[in-house]
């Protein structure tokens, strides 16, 4: 069963988004810090927007720990900014030409040797500090 998720990271890798949607089911979840995604044609769109911003993003798994139909990963990802990334809040990010290199955590749940869902957890304020990005601060503090 884990070779779904190798699988997955090898078509992540190479940027194949056919063989990446072969390895969920059609009607998988998954969520990120920034969205929750359902079904095919959503995290198919999130992975094609990520690489269109990072077209030579690359993940490397540190570790992997399988328990039945539970996966759990820990991941750096590494990628050039060179062009159009949709950030947080809906505005697109023009390339900046810098490197990221970011630590993530995947967790995959599996059905009949398929991906029913996916969280991915990684520090957003990590990605934007490397990409020269400050958080715009539009709260107003309590007195």
């Amino acid at each position: 069963m884990p070779d779904v998720v190798d699988r997955l990271t090898s078509a992540l890798n190479t940027h194949d988004l056919d063989a990446a949607m072969r390895c969920y089911r059609p009607d998988a979840v998954a969520v990120t810090p920034e969205m929750e995604l359902g079904g095919l044609e959503e995290i198919g769109s999130f992975f094609a927007q990520l690489w269109q911003g990072f077209p030579d993003i690359h993940y490397t798994v540190w570790e992997k720990i399988v328990s039945g139909d539970a996966i759990a990963a820990e991941m750096v990802g590494v990628g050039t900014h060179t062009g159009p990334w949709l950030v947080v809040g809906g505005e697109v990010l023009e390339a900046t030409g810098r490197a990221i290199a970011v630590r993530s955590s995947w967790f995959w749940n599996l059905e009949d040797g398929l991906i029913a869902s996916q969280r991915v957890y990684y520090d957003q304020l990590q990605i934007y500090a490397q990409l020269g990005m400050r958080l715009p601060l539009d709260f107003e503090p309590s007195r």
